[in-house]
């Protein structure tokens, strides 16, 4: 359904926030040509990881751009030339998208300020759930009628197409709509999300099984989605076998979720690690393969690292009686390693009288 908040009062500030997500299966279906000639499919769950964003105007006649997170500030001049020379890419790209769009191409003094609660490179979604905070963000600031979908393929336009950054489509509306989602990727452009209705004690008990464990940022992402990608232009048939599973590994998954056999979630956790590794050469290294095998030394029964692969952060199934002796056990390797709680809710905003 549309939202309006506004616009908001002279002086007052929008602040949103839209939360990460772990990819439970499917992931790399969602990536085109894959999802536009055979359909793609995923189940994610989104986690109390956030992106956040805060737009307010500026006491000056500029633009002003901050990344809190990464320590990157700038201001510039309220021209699409000083725009073209950004540091902050995104940042930049939703302030041109949503003032052409909704400003009538003017480009107000206003300042954007945004932080993240993972690194990037995290396989958490972290970069597109910032796009969709700071989209939602300026739905509010300008009291736009923009709906969920609306806010997600806006989201999905400018990350994808304008700011052409390699990935799929699954993130933002994870981020925009949140909670548990079987999300489907149809021809022509068409998105279905499913939120499920899950039992209470299911998530709960799938929530206690979970170990999130940081490897390192993933600086491979690119690498990987575009070694995909050729793989599904040229019709390799191991790629596209192992596509084809990951889809039907998501169907599965939801109805293992559904019915509340976290067991059976481990096995096809496990079976979608060994494709997700055949869709390109670097999903894996040694290092991941190595907290992979001591992890499953120290109690996990599956496992599998969440986004494209390479580093970021793993995601291991473990009997919850384990899960803290895994955790500790990860964490003595120098990994980070801790437990995970769901969210409901997806991007949201709000507005305050506060500045700064």
């Amino acid at each position: 359904m549309p939202r309006s908040d506004g616009p908001v009062a002279p002086g007052q500030t929008v602040r949103s926030r839209a939360p990460l997500r772990l990819g439970l299966a499917g992931g790399g279906t969602d990536l085109s040509p894959y999802c536009d000639q055979f359909g793609g499919a995923v189940l994610n769950c989104t986690i109390d990881r956030y992106a956040y964003c805060f737009v307010e105007p500026a006491s000056d006649d500029a633009v002003h751009f901050a990344a809190h997170d990464l320590g990157v500030e700038e201001r510039l001049a309220r021209s699409e030339a000083a725009l073209a020379t950004a540091r902050l890419a995104m940042h930049a790209g939703v302030y041109r998208r949503m003032t052409r769009d909704f400003a009538d191409g003017r480009l107000p003094a206003l300042k954007i300020s945004t932080y993240v609660d993972a690194p990037p490179g995290s396989g958490l979604g972290s970069s597109s759930a910032l796009m969709v905070a700071m989209v939602e963000a300026f739905r509010h600031y300008f009291g736009l009628p923009l709906g969920l979908y609306d806010v997600a393929h806006l989201a999905f336009e400018i990350e994808r197409i304008e700011l052409n950054l390699s990935g799929g489509k699954q993130d933002q509306y994870a981020a925009a709509f949140g909670g548990a989602n079987f999300i489907e990727f149809l021809a022509g452009d068409r998105v279905i999300v499913n939120p499920l209705r899950v039992p209470r004690g299911v998530m709960n008990e799938l929530e206690t099984s979970l170990v999130t464990c940081f490897t390192g940022v993933s600086r491979q992402s690119d690498r990987i989605i575009a070694e995909q990608q050729r793989h599904m232009n040229a019709a390799d048939a191991d790629a596209l076998d192992s596509l084809h599973q990951l889809k039907r590994d998501a169907v599965e998954m939801k109805q293992a979720l559904l019915r509340g056999e976290v067991g059976h979630m481990a096995e096809i956790l496990n079976r979608s690690w060994l494709a997700k590794k055949r869709t390109a050469r670097a999903v894996s290294n040694s290092h991941i393969e190595a907290l992979y095998d001591a992890a499953m030394a120290h109690g996990a029964v599956a496992g599998k690292v969440s986004g494209a692969g390479g580093g970021g952060f793993f995601m291991f199934i473990v009997p919850p009686q384990r899960r803290v002796h895994l955790i500790r056990s990860l964490n003595r390797m120098d990994a980070t390693a801790s437990a995970v709680h769901f969210t409901a809710d997806g991007a949201e905003s709000w507005v305050t009288d506060a500045t700064g």
